[in-house]
């Protein structure tokens, strides 16, 4: 492998995650030659949930930095050219920057459920769901407040596109990740018209003299050029100094579009759901939806096709703080467990709960969640005083309510929409554990859910992939049959089918699911 890295036939892909920056190198095919990444946090400040700018900054340099060390310790040699390079990021949200590329605001997160009453607005003038992390949604709530950073605005994108434009000086967005944006018109690949000109003039009823076509990212497809990397993108990236300027750049996209290349579901009826820090669910349209459903989001694909988004906020951080506390715990009695240990053990602990977690009810709202309509989170732990109180119910009933509000999403899409797939394929960090959250969700959601051998990589791989797309586009191969033989010759996929007794035991937690939620809402309007 060290002569392909030597020679420059590689593909680099960089994700930022809500928790993890992960750097991925593969070769054409999406063999992963090295991984490597950083941890960071969102941090809540003035009501907001953000990263600062030199967060960004230390996580991608370290992030590349780590990559390059386990280049060096397995091949000897360092990165200096590649073929393609890919960045993604979490979706949405909101950076304004000006024309010498500065931030203007605090970066707004997919995480936010602020703008409920903007994004309401812009539904109702569109007839188009417009969600709350959506750009146009913080970006009207701006002017709406009537923000100053407003009159210096020279460019409005997301984390992805950010990072791209740094590197590459291209203010270019791919459509998956454009599509949370601003509504997408699925014919013309591009932002729908008529809906820009609605929102340029609402703009200018408040005195706001921006206009859309001025300030929004040019809409690519996947396989189309996105750029270059500059002199000044590779010393960004590469503090190092060994990479060199010139190398092609895919499209940004988010790391719903890069969870979709991922697990092959960009063709009709294919689906997938990205467990992390969120939970998202993509079922990719044969046609539009018969009507308008405020809990699903209408999104694309990378290469532009339709696909309906179920989408929670939260998913495994609950998960994440009990099994650190567990770590506290033994490392309080003098035995020190490395975290992925602790995390197969307690999953796997999890598989000898009861069906219904022996009545035990949680909820892991760490923030909002516009699915069960919670404008905030508090999470909670509820059971009866003859519970069933063990170790066992404690990690299942976690594993059930990370996958609670994704559930009411799903069953939205499948008894009103008749949106169904024969498979659902999963990925993501609580897939690692082999087969224990992948039971459980086939059985909570009724379908077969596959998990491939590149799950744990994610998005990041899923970028890199579509990096080396960049190539097979231009011999005129589709994305869908690109993917499928990549599949075939990359990847092996485990099929796990639902189980009854776990279905009927995963519908009574439901029903105390949302028996309860006004205690949760009533915590809530407390703090």
């Amino acid at each position: 492998m060290k002569h392909l890295i030597d020679e420059g036939n590689i593909f680099i892909g960089i994700e930022f995650g809500s928790t993890r920056i992960k750097g991925v190198l593969c070769d054409q095919w999406g063999t992963v030659l090295a991984t490597g990444g950083f941890n960071w946090e969102n941090r809540l400040e003035n009501g907001i949930w953000t990263y600062g700018s030199d967060q960004i900054f230390e996580g991608l340099q370290s992030c590349y930095a780590d990559l390059l060390r386990n280049v060096k310790e397995r091949y000897g040699t360092v990165i200096k050219k590649a073929k393609g390079i890919g960045i993604s990021g979490m979706m949405h949200g909101y950076i304004a920057l000006d024309k010498e590329k500065q931030v203007l605001a605090p970066f707004r997160t997919w995480r936010n459920n602020i703008t409920q009453k903007e994004a309401s607005k812009l539904t109702q003038l569109f007839q188009y769901n417009i969600p709350q992390r959506w750009s146009v949604a913080h970006l009207y709530q701006a002017v709406l407040n009537q923000e100053s950073h407003l009159k210096q605005v020279d460019y409005v994108t997301t984390l992805a596109g950010y990072i791209h434009y740094l590197l590459t000086g291209e203010k270019v967005m791919g459509i998956g990740e454009a599509s949370g944006m601003f509504p997408i018109d699925p014919k013309a690949k591009a932002f729908q018209q008529q809906m820009i000109e609605q929102f340029d003039t609402l703009m200018a009823g408040h005195d706001c003299d921006l206009k859309c076509a001025d300030i929004f990212p040019k809409v690519l497809c996947a396989g189309e050029p996105a750029g270059f990397l500059t002199q000044e993108g590779a010393s960004l990236l590469d503090t190092s100094g060994n990479l060199e300027a010139g190398i092609p750049l895919c499209p940004p996209e988010g790391d719903a579009g890069t969870g979709m290349v991922a697990t092959n579901s960009v063709r009709a009826k294919t689906g997938n759901i990205s467990a992390g820090t969120s939970a998202f669910a993509m079922l990719v349209l044969e046609k539009e939806l018969s009507a308008l459903h405020e809990e699903i989001d209408i999104v694309a694909t990378p290469n532009g096709n339709l696909t309906a988004m179920a989408h929670s906020n939260n998913c495994t951080t609950e998960i994440n703080a009990w099994v650190s506390l567990f770590g506290e715990v033994l490392s309080a009695f003098g035995h020190e467990t490395d975290t992925g240990t602790l995390y197969e053990t307690l999953f796997q602990k999890a598989e000898q709960g009861d069906f219904d977690c022996g009545d035990l009810l949680a909820y892991g709202f760490h923030s909002g969640e516009h699915l069960m309509n919670l404008s905030k989170g508090c999470p909670m732990l509820l059971h009866a005083p003859d519970a069933s109180f063990n170790l066992a119910n404690l990690m299942r009933v976690q594993i059930y309510t990370a996958f609670g509000a994704l559930k009411t999403g799903l069953d939205i899409l499948k008894n009103e929409e008749h949106v169904t797939a024969e498979v659902i394929t999963g990925h993501g960090g609580i897939f690692k554990t082999k087969g224990v959250a992948q039971k459980i969700l086939a059985s909570a959601i009724n379908t077969p859910v596959a998990v491939n051998e590149t799950a744990g990589e994610g998005g990041a791989w899923g970028i890199a992939v579509l990096a080396a797309y960049l190539e097979k586009a231009k011999e005129n191969l589709s994305l869908e049959d690109y993917l499928d033989d990549l599949m075939a010759k990359n990847s092996k996929v485990d099929v796990i089918a639902p189980d009854a007794e776990i279905s009927k035991g995963f519908d009574a937690f439901m029903e105390n699911y949302r028996k309860f939620l006004s205690a949760e809402r009533e915590c809530v309007s407390q703090m």
